[in-house]
């Protein structure tokens, strides 16, 4: 079960992961321990570290807050620190979010609350 407190607020990202599951080679699946990647935490990694996006201009492709991002970011680099090192299985999984179509033009934010807005109703 989730933790008290506010609900968190849907993330936009622009694509899904290929896969939803990494392990180390050679440790069987029951005895590895799991590290649970949000979509929208690997959406914030992708876009800052892979795609070398400014954290601001990542907050308004995913529609959140600077600060979101950022806490996004920081626990996604965090999860995947501590599962490289310690040998963990890395769990992508979903949350609140919206898929965003594969638009030629960059998505602003006012495009992405649109669409919040839309999929809320």
């Amino acid at each position: 079960m989730g933790k008290p407190g506010r609900r968190r607020c849907p993330r936009c990202i622009s694509q899904l992961p290929n896969t939803m599951l990494f392990r180390p080679v050679g440790i069987p699946m029951g005895f590895l321990e799991r590290v649970i990647l949000s979509f929208g935490e690997l959406e914030a990694l992708r876009l800052v570290d892979f795609d070398g996006m400014d954290q601001e201009e990542a907050a308004e492709r995913m529609c959140v807050s600077r600060r979101t991002l950022n806490s996004d970011l920081r626990n996604a680099r965090r999860k995947v620190a501590d599962a490289l090192t310690s040998g963990k299985l890395i769990e992508i999984r979903g949350e609140n979010y919206i898929l965003l179509s594969g638009e030629e033009e960059p998505v602003t934010r006012e495009d992405s609350r649109e669409k919040l807005e839309e999929e809320m109703k």
